[in-house]
């Protein structure tokens, strides 16, 4: 179940930015696009995509994929 949260991230990630590709070591550091306003499309996206709300503390936290899984746990999704 894992891998496929995971793929669907990467997936959600490489179109919210409009990348050729998107790994698990995509960050803010790695990425260009993924500025403020990146931020904002992203988190709509990840919300759309699992059926969940994401709180301000978790949007500021989410810097990098392995942020993104965590938080998703954390709301229970697998």
């Amino acid at each position: 179940m894992r891998e496929v949260m995971e793929e669907k991230i990467l997936d959600i990630l490489k179109e919210t930015f409009e990348l050729d590709a998107a790994d698990k070591s995509i960050s803010q550091q790695t990425c260009a696009e993924w500025d403020s306003m990146g931020q904002l499309n992203l988190v709509a996206d990840l919300e759309e995509a699992f059926s969940i709300s994401l709180e301000p503390e978790e949007i500021g936290d989410m810097k990098s994929f392995d942020d993104i899984v965590r938080i998703l746990k954390s709301k229970g999704v697998e």
